[in-house]
């Protein structure tokens, strides 16, 4: 009996305590994605999903019911014991772009391993715009969707 208990708490440290002899705990890539995007975010310089147009319609969807704002940019692939992250991202006029993504890599690891258990064996990054400090998120790029729409943004 010993030698089993002994097992399963081995087990448990290699997986994170994912798999245990009483069961397993599957977390969903949903969690993953919204874990790694605010983690991303926590970083000073740094927004979550593509700038322009692109941004724009995207936080046109982060405003959807049932669509979270944390994980556009996000895509996670989760094993059972591991997982990797791809983020898009824009970055803040002046800030140097590589230690903003060291930073960001750093916590985002640091977030997912800590409160899901799983191993983080890469976070690709992608940073595909800047913007100025004290812009409006997307503000002007809504307004340019909304006029060439002609109607209001529910």
């Amino acid at each position: 009996m010993t030698e089993q208990r002994e097992r399963n708490r081995q087990s448990q440290q290699q997986s994170g305590g994912l798999q245990s002899g009483r069961g397993s705990t599957r977390i969903e890539d949903n969690v993953v994605a919204r874990i790694a995007g605010i983690a991303a975010q926590e970083i000073d310089g740094v927004r979550m999903g593509s700038g322009g147009a692109a941004g724009a319609v995207g936080n046109l969807i982060g405003n959807v019911p049932g669509v979270s704002g944390q994980t556009r940019g996000v895509s996670v692939e989760v094993g059972q014991e591991e997982t990797a992250v791809d983020l898009k991202m824009t970055t803040e006029y002046g800030k140097p772009i590589p230690q903003l993504a060291e930073a960001v890599r750093r916590n985002v690891i640091s977030r997912i391993e800590s409160l899901v258990g799983l191993k983080v064996k890469e976070v690709n990054i992608e940073v595909d715009d800047i913007y100025f400090p004290g812009e409006d998120e997307g503000e002007e790029d809504r307004r340019q969707i909304e006029q060439g729409r002609g109607g209001r943004v529910q």
